[in-house]
């Protein structure tokens, strides 16, 4: 299916809302049926229509629409938040007693997901390198259901294969999920290889405008409509009609906002690979990087996401160097018109702080819609500050 059609035509009947080029936002809670026997068909199989805004909403399944095309998926649930993406589903897809093998180092709530939440109910995780295949078949016991991803990894950028993970799953029968939400669907397309159920943390490239917090799971309507007859109705993270028509906005551009971010992030790649002040920079397609190949197999491109790390650094050149900044913005997220830094040491004490750990000393870098020029400038400026 065209991208071009996707992004601007599909799903959009305007003929039902006054051929108006945008979508209206439908902020309604409910809607009305005419007969007993439609009412009754609605309550019956909520997955079929709009019955109650807390399940499917009309602006919303414009975007649904959208986002499984974009994917080559069946279908799409929207949530509230990307956290919510996986935490849903997993929780639809998982009782006490099973197992999950996860890559390590994921995101850090969903980390507190396996780590911490789902041991209370007797769900057992079990953490590996996912760059290594052999632990995949080493991890698996008779009691795993579940294979969670992260490919890239959103803050030290390794990768899996996707595909012969995806085959050893199908062979035992355990459901793959990953997280996509570092190449969108522009840059990877995780179904084509195989897996199961694909998130994304909408609130990345697919707002692009830093004004929404959403999450989104593609994947078969089959499991799809699992998840939305149990977890996801009864906890009720549906996204809003409001937050829905800005992700169908921030879709128009999705194309030409990442092809701009790419490009600029490689020039600063570039700028910062031959700085005597770097040590290295962590990035998919880094020819320093074991799996570059299969990085550029399973990915278009990488987008503005990457980290550096300082020579010789200790926590006080890193914090002066953050602190420098004069334009690159201190800050969670990614994927909106403006560049970001987080400092991994600020998620930790200064008393824990271990310059020989590696993951201590990692700087990441968002590089948004300034030009290059700029972003550079701005580095170049707190580089001379250490």
């Amino acid at each position: 299916m065209d991208i071009s059609y996707i992004l601007n035509e599909l799903g959009e009947n305007r003929e039902q809302y006054f051929n108006a080029i945008a979508p209206p936002i439908i902020q309604t809670s409910n809607f009305k049926f005419n007969t007993v026997e439609d009412f009754r068909a609605a309550l019956a199989d909520e997955y079929q229509g709009n019955l109650y805004s807390r399940g499917f909403n009309p602006t919303g399944d414009i975007l649904r629409k959208k986002l499984a095309a974009l994917d080559g998926a069946e279908d799409a649930l929207l949530f509230s938040s990307g956290i919510a993406a996986v935490t849903v589903p997993v929780l639809a897809l998982l009782q006490s007693g099973d197992e999950v093998v996860c890559v390590e180092n994921p995101y850090s709530w969903t980390i507190k997901l396996f780590k911490d939440f789902l041991p209370k109910y007797g769900v057992k995780t079990t953490f590996i390198d996912g760059t290594d295949l052999s632990q995949f078949e080493n991890a698996i016991t008779l009691k795993t259901k579940l294979i969670y991803l992260e490919s890239p990894n959103t803050f030290s950028f390794e990768v899996q294969n996707l595909a012969a993970i995806a085959k050893i799953a199908k062979a035992k029968g355990i459901i793959t999920m990953i997280d996509n939400s570092y190449c969108s669907p522009l840059y990877q397309q995780p179904i084509a290889y195989g897996i199961d159920l694909v998130a994304q943390s909408a609130t990345k490239y697919l707002s692009g405008h830093s004004d929404v917090v959403a999450g989104v799971v593609t994947g078969k309507t089959e499991l799809l409509k699992k998840i939305f007859n149990n977890e996801y109705m009864n906890i009720g993270t549906a996204l809003a009609p409001q937050n829905a028509w800005l992700l169908l906005r921030g879709l128009r551009t999705l194309p030409i906002r990442l092809e701009k971010i790419s490009d600029t992030a490689d020039k600063v790649i570039a700028y910062l690979n031959a700085h005597p002040k770097i040590e290295k920079v962590l990035h998919p397609f880094s020819k320093d990087n074991k799996d570059l190949e299969l990085a550029k197999k399973q990915m278009k491109k990488c987008g503005g996401l990457f980290s550096i790390v300082l020579k010789d650094a200790g926590l006080d050149q890193i914090e002066t160097f953050c602190n420098n900044l004069k334009h690159i913005l201190m800050a969670v997220s990614w994927g909106g018109y403006e560049s970001l830094i987080i400092p991994a040491c600020a998620g930790i004490s200064k008393a824990d702080f271990d310059p020989t750990n590696n993951r201590h000393t990692l700087i990441r870098i968002y590089v948004g819609l300034e030009e290059p020029e700029y972003i550079i400038a701005d580095l170049e400026q707190a580089l001379v500050q250490i």
